[in-house]
């Protein structure tokens, strides 16, 4: 049987290319030749525990896991039963829709490999295709911006809405570029990399703050004007605060600036940490978590490819296969990489 090479975890921090079988696709299946995946921070979070519990819920042993998943490539076979789709489409994959497990994330498969088989291939289900306009590194920010526009979604924001965004990594960037193209009329971003503002306004933002130096009340307040919360205290002007950084001082921050009914999005992952409940009851503040993308895999496709280069701005590091353990070094070093993405050429 042909192998290929996939890059797996190899214990804390540690990654290790290696050599697999090649998948045989079957009636219903469509081999994909990988040609570019993104590093995301599950991946990071992967690297840090080691590995995956073989039995999560009882604390198993640690095991490997494939990674990789948010991968663009192009079909190389296809099985019989699949329609819509050939030989030489170019697609980005739904890593969630996989009935052996989330690609990249436990499952069977990853997508950081040579080749990755998708299961039951079906246009607007498992894969899309994109034009060959379209590099194939930036097609594979479909899925982190599928995250995105899902938090985006949830916010409900309208044109007026006056909006601010915590934390300017690939998320938080992505979301401040949806927020634009769906016409709202402020959009600030806020985060402490001097760099990551710089980028927050080369693809649209309204302004920007540094909250490692700058007063957040007081430029929210200039730039959004005053309210107030439930009891007629000032408060900034902010219609929907949007967490895409995961410090649980930009939670507090947000109860603290909260004005009357106020909106909290929160995609990133929230570690433990005390909430001022009391604080949002003053507010009447309302928290909308966001998790991962029920709709939106597919959707943000059409508009990725009319405003790719925009979006290509998300990416700082291209790193080809063959250094994949260097992609992985700079994904853990806080601050290195905005968004890495690994390539594989001919």
């Amino acid at each position: 049987m042909s192998t290929m090479k996939s890059v797996r975890t190899a214990g804390v921090h540690q990654v290790e290319t290696v050599d697999v079988d090649l998948p045989e696709p079957g009636p219903k299946d469509a081999l994909v030749r990988i040609r570019a995946c993104g590093i995301c921070g599950t991946d990071v979070t992967f690297l840090h525990m080691g590995g995956m519990p073989a039995r999560a819920h009882l604390g198993g042993d640690l095991v490997p896991v494939a990674l990789g998943h948010e991968p663009a490539g192009e079909v190389v076979q296809v099985g019989a039963e699949v329609t819509g789709l050939k030989a030489g489409d170019r697609v980005v994959v739904n890593p969630q829709d996989a009935p052996t497990g989330i690609i990249g994330c436990g499952g069977r498969f990853g997508g950081m490999s040579e080749y990755l088989l998708v299961e039951n291939a079906e246009v607007g289900r498992s894969v899309a295709v994109f034009p060959d306009t379209v590099p194939f590194h930036v097609a594979s920010l479909n899925e982190p911006m599928a995250v995105a526009r899902h938090a985006v979604n949830r916010s409900e924001a309208g044109p007026e809405d006056k909006v601010v965004v915590f934390g300017a990594g690939p998320i938080g960037l992505g979301a401040a570029i949806w927020f634009k193209l769906r016409g709202v009329k402020h959009v600030v971003v806020a985060d402490v990399i001097p760099s990551r503002l710089e980028k927050a306004l080369a693809v649209g933002a309204d302004a920007v703050i540094n909250s490692a130096e700058e007063d957040v009340t007081a430029r929210l307040t200039e730039l959004h004007g005053q309210a107030a919360n439930a009891l007629g205290q000032p408060r900034p002007g902010t219609d929907i605060y949007l967490d895409a950084a995961g410090a649980p001082a930009v939670f507090n921050t947000v109860v603290g600036n909260a004005k009357w009914h106020a909106k909290l999005v929160m995609v990133a992952v929230q570690k433990k940490g005390e909430i001022d409940l009391g604080g949002m009851l003053r507010s009447e503040m309302i928290l909308v978590p966001s998790q991962g993308y029920p709709t939106e895999i597919f959707e943000v496709t059409p508009e990725l490819v009319e405003h790719q280069d925009r979006f290509a701005k998300l990416i700082s590091h291209t790193i080809p296969f063959s250094e994949a353990s260097r992609a992985f070094e700079l994904a853990l070093s806080p601050g290195a990489a905005e968004k890495i993405v690994v390539t594989l050429d001919d």
